[in-house]
C-alpha cells in the first residue's frame, strides 16, 4: 500500500518482515474500500513463502489479497473434487504450477529408452491431464487461470544427439509447450504463463537450488520467489483494473539526449550514433505501445516553438505530433502540467505513468500525485528502454482491433477539442462533429470489450460493477437480461465501442444494472441516445417503468445527477445505492443531431 515501502523490499527477508508489519497495520486500518482479491496456487512442489511475498506486492498496490495455497502435490484432488476447498474458496484468480519432472514420472531420467509409441502415449496422457484440469475448473468457476508452461531441461543423457531422434527429451518438452499455446490460445479465461522464459531469464543453473530440492522437494530457489510474484502481479493488475493508460513523457534528456534550447536542433543526440540510438530506440518501443492503443502525452519546461521544430522537423524523430493526445510544453511546474493532462483526457491520475531524467521532477510528482505511476529512470540513458519493457503496467487480457486505434483516438479528440475552442454554442459544436452512433446487441466479437469496459471505466459509470468476459456472456445468452454496446464515430474518425447497458428484465419492469460511458465522448449527448434507446426497446415489450440503480464511488461523480436530470424519481436508497424511477409511457426522445444505426 505504499510505494516507498515497495522501493525498500530488496530481499526474502524484506518481504517477510514486511508482511508482519502491513498485517498488524490492517488490524487498525479500515480496509472496506481497498480493492480485494482471492488467490488460489496449486503446485506439484514445495512453494513456502510465495503467500507472503505475493501479498505484500498486493499491499503495495493498494490491493488486499486473500490466499489460498493448496495441499502439497494435491493439485489433481483439488480441482476434481467439487467439493474440495478450492471450490469452497471460489478464487478470481487460479495459478496452477506443475513442474517437468512431475509431468514425466519416471520418464524424467528413461525417456531416451522409451519405445517411439510409449513417448507418443506420454505426450498425449501430460495434454489430456492438463486439459482435463483447466475443463473441469472452466465448468465449475469463472476464475481466470494462468498455467505454468514447462521448464525445458538443459541436459539429457543422449547428450549431443538429443535432437537427432525422432522426439528427443528436450523436443518433447517444447513440443508439450507449443501444444499448450495452441490449445488455450482464443480462451480468454485460461492464460499460459511462459515459465519456460522466466526460467531462462534468470538463469536455469540457477533457478533451483539443488539442495533445497533434496531437503524440501522445492524446486525454484527462494530468492526467485520475488521475481515470480512480479509476474503474477502483471495478470492482477488488469484483473483488478489497474491498467495504465497513458504515457506522460518530458523531452530534454528524456526523448532525446541534450536540450534543445541550448543545443539546437543540429545539437541534440538522436540518430543512428553510438550516443543517439539509445534515445530512438526508447522513442521505437513507445510508438510500439501507441499502436497498441496505450496514450501518449508530453509534459515538458521548454519554448513551445523549440520542442515542435523536433518533434515536427528532426529526421531521426520517431514520434511526432500526431503520436500525443496532450502536449503541454510550457514553463508551468509539472505537477500542474499532469494534472491538466488528465483533466483534458478525461482519465484519472490512476491511469498515468511518468517518465523524466530529473529526479527533482520525479520526486514533485510522487509527493504532489500519489495515484501517478513515476517511473525512476536510470542515469545512463542506454537502460532508459530496458526500464520501459520490464513494465507490467499495460497488460490487459484483451487486444483488439479497437485496442490498437486507442491512441490514435485519443489524439483525434485533441482535434476536436480545438474545434470546440473555436465556437462557443455547444449543440453547434455537437452538429458539427457529425455524430453517428451504432448500437448492437451483445456478441461473440463485441463481448470481450464490453467486459473491458466495466473493468476499466469509472467516471461515468452508474454502479461500477465489475464483470469478467464469462459474466457478460451468461448475461447475453440468458432471456432475463438485455445487453447491448455503442460505438461512437464522427467526422474525425471512429472513437470505437464506448459504451454499454446490462438491463435486467422483470415482470412490467426493467432495471439498469449497468450503464457506462468512455470518458472520451462523455458530455456529447450519447448517454441519452443510450437512455432513449433503452426506453425504446422497454416500450416494445410493454414495460411499465424502468428503474436505474447509482452507487456513488470517488471516481463516478459525473454520473451522479444524469437519472434526476433525465427525468427520472428518486424513490429510495438502500445501503449506498439510490434507486431512480421512469415511467415508460413518459416522452423521450434521442438527439436530434446523432444519427442512430442499429444491429
Amino acid at each position: 500500500m505504499n510505494k516507498k515501502n515497495a522501493q525498500k523490499i530488496k530481499t526474502v527477508s524484506d518481504y517477510f518482515e514486511e508482511y508482519r508489519s502491513v498485517k498488524k497495520k490492517l488490524e487498525f486500518e479500515d480496509i472496506s474500500k481497498l480493492k480485494k482479491v482471492k488467490i488460489a496456487i496449486l503446485s506439484s512442489s514445495t512453494i513456502q513463502g510465495i503467500e507472503k511475498i505475493l501479498s505484500v506486492e498486493c499491499y503495495n498496490l493498494g490491493i488486499i489479497p486473500e490466499i489460498f495455497i493448496g495441499g502439497y502435490k494435491q493439485y489433481y484432488q483439488e480441482v476434481l473434487d467439487k467439493t474440495s476447498s478450492l471450490y469452497e474458496f471460489k478464487p478470481d484468480l487460479i495459478i496452477i504450477s506443475i513442474d517437468t519432472h512431475t509431468l514425466l514420472g519416471d520418464a524424467y531420467f528413461s525417456y531416451f529408452q522409451l519405445a517411439e509409441e510409449e513417448k507418443k502415449r506420454l505426450f498425449k496422457n501430460g495434454i489430456n491431464e492438463v486439459t482435463s484440469l483447466v475443463d473441469n475448473i472452466k465448468k465449475n468457476l469463472n476464475s481466470k487461470v494462468i498455467f505454468h508452461n514447462f521448464e525445458v531441461p538443459i541436459y539429457s543423457p543422449l547428450g549431443i544427439i538429443d535432437n537427432k531422434q525422432e522426439l528427443g527429451f528436450i523436443e518433447f518438452v517444447k513440443k508439450i509447450n507449443s501444444e499448450l499455446e495452441k490449445r488455450f490460445k482464443l480462451d480468454n479465461q485460461i492464460f499460459i504463463f511462459d515459465y519456460e522464459t522466466f526460467c531462462s531469464k534468470w538463469g536455469k543453473n540457477n533457478i533451483t537450488d539443488y539442495k533445497m530440492y533434496y531437503l524440501g522437494d522445492i524446486k525454484i530457489n527462494l530468492k526467485y520467489l520475488p521475481k515470480l510474484c512480479g509476474e503474477y502481479i502483471s495478470y492482477i493488475k488488469p484483473l483488478m483494473s489497474m491498467t495504465k493508460k497513458c504515457i506522460v513523457l518530458d523531452l530534454d534528456n528524456t526523448l532525446w539526449g541534450g536540450i534543445i534550447g541550448e543545443d539546437g536542433l543540429a545539437g541534440i543526440r538522436l540518430g543512428p550514433n553510438p550516443e543517439g540510438k539509445p534515445f530512438v530506440e526508447f522513442q521505437k518501443y513507445i510508438l510500439s505501445l501507441f499502436n497498441r492503443g496505450i496514450i501518449l502525452a508530453i509534459n515538458s519546461k521548454n519554448n513551445l516553438e523549440d520542442a515542435l521544430d523536433v518533434i515536427k522537423n528532426h529526421p531521426y524523430m520517431i514520434l511526432r505530433e500526431e503520436n500525443f493526445a496532450s502536449i503541454k510544453i510550457n514553463w508551468n511546474d509539472k505537477v500542474s502540467n499532469i494534472k491538466e493532462i488528465a483533466k483534458e483526457l478525461s482519465i484519472g491520475l490512476d491511469s498515468l505513468v511518468f517518465f523524466d531524467d530529473d529526479k527533482l521532477n520525479r520526486e514533485m510528482v510522487k509527493l504532489a500525485l500519489p495515484e501517478v505511476e513515476v517511473v525512476d529512470l536510470p542515469e545512463d540513458p542506454s537502460l532508459y528502454l530496458k526500464v520501459l519493457m520490464e513494465l507490467n503496467d499495460f497488460n490487459s487480457f484483451y487486444f483488439s482491433e479497437e485496442d490498437k486505434k486507442k491512441g490514435v483516438m485519443y489524439v483525434d479528440q485533441r482535434r476536436r477539442s480545438e474545434l470546440s475552442e473555436v465556437g462557443t454554442d455547444i449543440t453547434e459544436y455537437l452538429k458539427a462533429l457529425d455524430m453517428s452512433v451504432v448500437i448492437e446487441r451483445a456478441t461473440p466479437f463485441n463481448i470481450p470489450r464490453i467486459s473491458q469496459l466495466t473493468q476499466k471505466t469509472n467516471q461515468f459509470n452508474m454502479t461500477t460493477r465489475r464483470y469478467l468476459e464469462e459474466n457478460i456472456k451468461q448475461f447475453s445468452d440468458n432471456n432475463n437480461y438485455f445487453v447491448f454496446s455503442v460505438k461512437v464515430e464522427d467526422k474525425f474518425g471512429d472513437n470505437g465501442l464506448t459504451g454499454i447497458a446490462i438491463i435486467e428484465k422483470k415482470e412490467r419492469k426493467w432495471i439498469i444494472d449497468s450503464f457506462l460511458l468512455s470518458c472520451r465522448v462523455i458530455g456529447r449527448r450519447i448517454e441519452e441516445t443510450i437512455l432513449a434507446y433503452i426506453l425504446e426497446e422497454a416500450e416494445k415489450e410493454k414495460v411499465d417503468v424502468l428503474i436505474g440503480e447509482f452507487i456513488p464511488t470517488k471516481k463516478n461523480d459525473p454520473a451522479k445527477d444524469f437519472y434526476r436530470k433525465n427525468g427520472f424519481e428518486l424513490i429510495g436508497e438502500k445501503k449506498d445505492m439510490q434507486l431512480w424511477k421512469f415511467p415508460v409511457e413518459k416522452s423521450y426522445k434521442y438527439p436530434e443531431f446523432i444519427k442512430i444505426v442499429k444491429k
